[in-house]
């Protein structure tokens, strides 16, 4: 077998948005597929790779693999399987047996946009909706107002700002994917997670909604996020001397780039290969602001209703061997590409390569969910939460934005090339190592935009 092959039982790592979430044995997956039959019915369930009797050659551990990875991604992409507690906590089991974090009490403290630290006591067990209801409660925030919010993964920079690493998911426990990144610049920071400013006026009739959305609105125009004059700086002063926040609020949501969430900057292909650009997502868009070669700066936006489909592709040199589990650092390459109705027939794909690939794929996916609530009449308090058995969870729409994971190949030597994946529904990351262009990856990498469906030739 030659010692590059770890004995059975084979373990395989699972990587979700572009970090090492666990490492899981066939038996355990088996265990979960198993459990999955029992619950859903082996008609709703994908086909498990068989047992094998004898000891895998190479050649079988890597198709092994590529089946389990697709195994997993079809579990992943079933609204009903992956959405499932069986198969959440599953996720959440396995993140915490990987970092071997034992089950206990801990403070874990979550930041609030105006630097404040909010300590809750928790177990390192507790999944990211326990999280987020400890923080809750702490800060007396009423329950039907716990939905307009969720906790972030985020990465202080040099001057004090945040950089968005995702969402936290209902995969996982925050706490040990805070801690298992061994760096005190990660953070869990609670911001609003809604696009349309209207629902602000929901968060505004609660005394400590309104203080969470002023913190956060007086934050971003800190930090330059949103655009303010010499005038408007002068009339928002004011307001915060009166302590006026609901005028205050009022006066910014009038104000260019409100309510959007502002990403490190990047390079993209538009309009031409190479450009610097900063992109800001929100008011259902993606915001350019691109820098030409011959250092013009040039604006505009990307309706995601005019957005056909998107996907996140990576591509990870393993130099460093498996140990290179570490997010952030420069061997993750992520882009995410949508393909773009520019005129009423002319489709044309645009890519942004950023670290930030997959937060920006969360935000498009979360907006076309809102609209799509928004259309069928639906309301955000019920798209937010509702009780089952007692217990608070997320609506189906919220599971809508999901990362399956993709498993590694055991053995890091053999390829240059990791595979990662992400799934945000349908989207499926792949190390992709020659090459990008829009027809060498599978149909079913794309995420199709049910948004897009809805124009007319009036909106274009």
């Amino acid at each position: 077998l030659g010692s590059d092959w770890p004995l059975s039982p084979q373990a395989y790592n699972i990587h979700v948005n572009g970090v090492l979430h666990c490492r899981v044995r066939y038996s355990q997956l088996l265990g979960l597929h198993e459990q999955l039959r029992k619950e859903y019915g082996a008609n709703v369930v994908p086909a498990f790779p068989p047992k094998k009797i004898f000891t895998l050659t190479p050649a079988e551990v890597e198709q092994r693999r590529e089946q389990l990875e697709k195994y997993m991604q079809a579990v992943r992409q079933d609204p009903t399987l992956g959405g499932s507690e069986t198969f959440n906590s599953f996720l959440r089991k396995a993140q915490q047996e990987t970092q071997q974090i034992p089950t206990e009490e801990v403070v874990l403290e979550v930041l609030l946009s105006n630097g404040q630290k909010v300590k809750v006591t928790i177990l390192t067990s507790d999944q990211t909706e326990d999280v987020l209801e400890a923080v809750a409660s702490k800060l007396d925030l009423p329950d039907d107002l716990v939905g307009y919010f969720s906790l972030f993964l985020v990465r202080e920079t040099k001057d004090g700002a945040f950089s968005f690493v995702r969402k936290l998911q209902e995969f996982e426990l925050p706490y040990v994917s805070v801690t298992s990144l061994h760096n005190p610049e990660f953070q869990i920071i609670l911001r609003k997670s809604y696009w349309d400013s209207a629902y602000d006026d929901d968060v505004m009739e609660h005394r400590v909604g309104l203080n969470l959305l002023y913190a956060q609105t007086v934050s971003d125009i800190e930090h330059g996020w949103i655009l303010v004059n010499k005038e408007q700086h002068r009339q928002l002063k004011s307001l915060q001397e009166k302590v006026s926040k609901k005028e205050f609020i009022r006066l910014a949501q009038t104000l260019k780039y409100y309510g959007y969430l502002k990403f490190d900057p990047c390079v993209t292909d538009f309009p031409e290969k190479g450009c610097h650009v900063v992109v800001s997502a929100g008011n259902n868009e993606l915001n350019f602001q691109v820098r030409l070669p011959n250092e013009q700066i040039k604006e505009g936006s990307f309706k995601v209703t005019r957005m056909r489909c998107w996907r996140v592709t990576s591509s990870v040199p393993m130099s460093n061997g498996p140990s290179g589990s570490s997010p952030g650092k420069s061997e993750v390459k992520l882009e995410l590409a949508f393909e773009y109705l520019m005129s009423k027939d002319r489709l044309q794909w645009v890519t942004i390569t950023s670290p930030q690939a997959i937060m920006l794929s969360i935000c498009l996916q979360s907006m076309v969910d809102e609209l799509m609530v928004k259309k069928s009449g639906g309301s955000i308090r019920k798209m937010f939460r509702r009780r089952v058995n007692g217990a608070l969870r997320r609506s189906d729409s919220q599971q809508a934005v999901k990362s399956p994971p993709l498993l590694d190949s055991p053995d890091a030597s053999r390829e240059p090339m990791a595979k990662l994946s992400s799934k945000l529904t349908s989207v499926s990351l792949r190390g992709i190592s020659h090459s990008s262009s829009a027809n060498d990856v599978g149909a079913n990498d794309f995420h199709g935009n049910y948004a897009f469906e809805g124009i007319g030739d009036e909106d274009l």
